[in-house]
């Protein structure tokens, strides 16, 4: 039937429905990995990489009311297309190049420069590209192909995202490019080359195109409506009394217009509790992957990335639609939830119950994390890589603390001394009074304390040298914010070449620093002194942390002894399916229930208006996450999600009381127009291009 459908489309809706296609795979391929690059690479912390990332979504759906305004108004829809896509395409490559290490670009700017041309490009084509197609339908004898267009291209939509979803996190995590574990340049340099590719599709249809002038904006006129009564209501109001405030725009725009827009602000009310449902739906791209790199996911002889998560969204949505159509709703039916606005909110109920459980799984996931030690306070990590054991003191602190040879301890938090002075640390052989080579009798050192931090030291003595050793550093058990394994070893030998070889693969080879932090893909490693193994291997995982003491004194054999800091990541991603689900379920009773609320309800003159005022609830409430995160008010994330759980829940029970007051309306014909009324030429022309364009803003909304 579809493929019956696409025969019988005009042949240029083709060029339409390609450019659509890779023009999304860029945008979703480059959101994908969007918030990791931005606290991977340009080591923002995750509260401020995602109020980033969330001003960059609340601008992508700011511009489409722009974009609207000049297509309509000045260029047409084509040439806003074009030129728009080419700003587009520009901001894919600068962020890009950015990203290429070699350039030596300045890297923060290019990004942000990047993203904001990606803003204004994909907003301002937003509004444009689907009811473009739908121009290319000659109404009214093709209306029943051009439905199946739009399917199409919503198909398109989702195909591009769960594409890119799919594949840009492989290109990020299992390419190595310039150095690094990662390839961010090529992730970022894919999807641009899709859009240059779509700019070209879009301008090789263009002899086929049906191009209509710009007939005028209605989201402008409405603007004009609104200030002209507004306006003339202060100059009039004491004199010329009227039953609405609108009503004194009638001389100038018409009744039929004033009372489109009276319909217009009724609906708009209802919308004032919806940007809530956005803050929650779009932290599936930030907070819900900052969650995923907290997880495992092995499955069998691959790796889910982190960002790949994301791709459960469109897969759900194209088998949710049908599904909800054909059983869901019938079921609710049965039940008694029947109207629009029911369906709404128990979109924005799923909502909430989504970060509910998001909240249990991080509950779990904290629970396995390293605790570091509160403000004021710090930990100290005593490693003895001394061949003895030695017994530890802190005047004040701590006493008769025993370590035995090639090991370590972890003291309890301990409080710093108001006048930031260092803590001195003496130590006693254990055994008192014995002579053992290389194992002076008595040591003693100063270790500065590091606020909520835990401070490593190390006692040792350098292979050939006679004097004890003590060095100082930061030996916070924090996982790798790439989820990469985290390693650390302390070695008494030097001028020796130490490798770790990957034991599957011998080509895989990394050089171990002397007491720097490193890391290595996830593995099973054997350690290789000047090419030599040692009968020894480690396995690590995603997210461990290890230490090792590597020593050898006189002519002992090297002794290599291994110490987990934080343990590989143990709670699988695929726990996070319930909640990615809840929030699919949601987000088709929310949106599109909402969208055919919004359009049932609006007049026909109205609908593209209502697009626009939906489009920025998706804007504002992207503003709400930046807000509420950066006001922080838990440092448990856990705790966070259960605040927005709940802010949702609340939010919706406004909303229900606002529902409560809205009586629905049925439009007939006779609605367009009224006895004896006539309306400027603008005003039809735009009511006309509405009436065609109303089912396009279902589809692109979903861009």
């Amino acid at each position: 039937m579809v493929l019956g459908s696409l025969l019988s489309f005009p042949k240029s809706v083709i060029f339409i429905l390609l450019n659509e296609l890779a023009e999304r795979a860029n945008f979703y391929g480059m959101k994908a990995i969007l918030v990791l690059y931005l606290r991977n690479k340009l080591n923002y912390s995750d509260d401020d990489a995602t109020a980033i990332y969330h001003i960059f979504v609340s601008f992508v759906y700011f511009f489409p009311v722009f974009g609207a305004i000049i297509a309509d108004s000045w260029l047409g829809k084509y040439k806003t297309i074009f030129l728009l896509s080419i700003v587009y395409a520009t901001g894919s490559v600068v962020i890009s190049l950015g990203a290429i290490p070699l350039l030596h670009l300045p890297i923060k700017v290019m990004t942000f420069v990047g993203m904001l041309l990606i803003a204004i490009g994909t907003g301002g084509i937003k509004p444009c590209v689907a009811s473009f197609g739908g121009d290319q339908f000659k109404l009214p004898e093709q209306a029943a192909i051009l439905a199946s267009f739009f399917s199409l291209f919503y198909f398109a939509i989702n195909a591009g995202s769960f594409f890119s979803t799919l594949v840009t996190p492989i290109l990020r995590e299992d390419v190595k490019c310039f150095g690094e574990f990662h390839c961010y340049s090529l992730a970022f340099g894919v999807p641009a080359i899709l859009m240059i590719i779509s700019i070209v599709i879009f301008v090789a249809g263009k002899p086929l195109y049906k191009i209509t002038k710009p007939t005028g904006n209605m989201v402008v006129l409405v603007s004009k409506c609104i200030g002209n009564a507004i306006v003339t209501r202060w100059r009039e109001g004491k004199n010329n009394a009227r039953s609405s405030w609108l009503e004194y725009a009638e001389p100038k725009y018409g009744r039929i217009l004033v009372r489109d827009v009276k319909v217009l602000l009724k609906i708009l009310i209802l919308y004032l509790p919806l940007p809530f449902f956005w803050a929650l739906f779009d932290q599936q791209s930030s907070r819900w992957t900052f969650q995923a790199t907290r997880m495992d996911g092995k499955v069998g002889g691959t790796t889910i990335k982190p960002d790949q998560m994301q791709v459960i969204n469109p897969l759900l949505i194209l088998a949710f639609i049908p599904l909800f159509d054909v059983a869901i709703y019938p079921m609710l039916a049965k039940i008694g939830i029947r109207r629009p606005l029911q369906k709404l909110t128990l979109g924005g109920i799923l909502a909430a119950i989504a970060f509910v459980l998001s909240g249990l799984v991080e509950l779990r996931l904290e629970s396995a994390y390293p605790t570091l030690p509160p403000s004021g306070y710090t930990q100290i990590r005593i490693y003895n890589a001394m061949p003895c054991p030695y017994v530890f003191n802190i005047d004040g602190q701590f006493e008769n603390i025993t370590i035995e040879p090639r090991n370590v301890y972890l003291t309890e938090k301990l409080e710093i001394p108001a006048d930031g002075r260092p803590f001195e640390i003496f130590t006693d052989m254990k055994f008192i009074g014995t002579n053992i080579p290389h194992c002076p009798p008595r040591l003693q050192f100063q270790v500065t304390p590091m606020d909520k931090e835990v401070v490593g030291v190390i006692a040792h003595i350098l292979d050939g040298q006679t004097e004890p050793k003590f060095d100082q550093f930061e030996d916070s058990p924090t996982k790798s914010k790439e989820s990469l394994p985290v390693l650390r070893f302390f070695m008494n030998i030097h001028n020796t070449s130490v490798n770790l070889v990957n034991e599957e693969d011998n080509s895989q080879t990394y050089s171990v620093p002397n007491m720097k932090r490193f890391s290595v893909p996830v593995g099973t490693w054997k350690t290789h002194v000047e090419g030599v193994p040692l009968q020894y291997t480690t396995s690590v995982g995603v997210g461990s942390v290890k230490s090792y003491i590597l020593t050898k004194y006189g002519a002992e054999d090297l002794v290599l002894r291994e110490f987990e800091l934080s343990p590989a990541n143990s709670v699988h991603m695929l726990w996070q399916i319930p909640q990615y689900v809840t929030m699919t379920a949601g987000e088709v009773m929310f949106s599109v229930t909402g969208l055919e609320f919004s359009y049932s309800q609006a007049p026909v003159s109205m609908k593209s208006v209502l697009q626009a005022c939906w489009l920025l609830t998706v804007a504002f409430g992207n503003i709400l996450v930046v807000t509420i995160t950066q006001l922080k008010f838990f440092d448990s994330q856990s705790a966070e999600f259960f605040q927005f759980a709940t802010m949702m829940a609340i939010d919706m029970g406004i909303f229900v009381l606002i529902a409560m007051r809205y009586k629905y309306v049925v439009y007939s014909d006779e609605n367009a127009a009224e006895e004896g009324e006539k309306v400027v030429d603008n005003n039809i022309a735009l009511e006309q291009k509405a009436n065609k364009e109303g089912i396009a803003n279902k589809a692109f909304n979903e861009e």
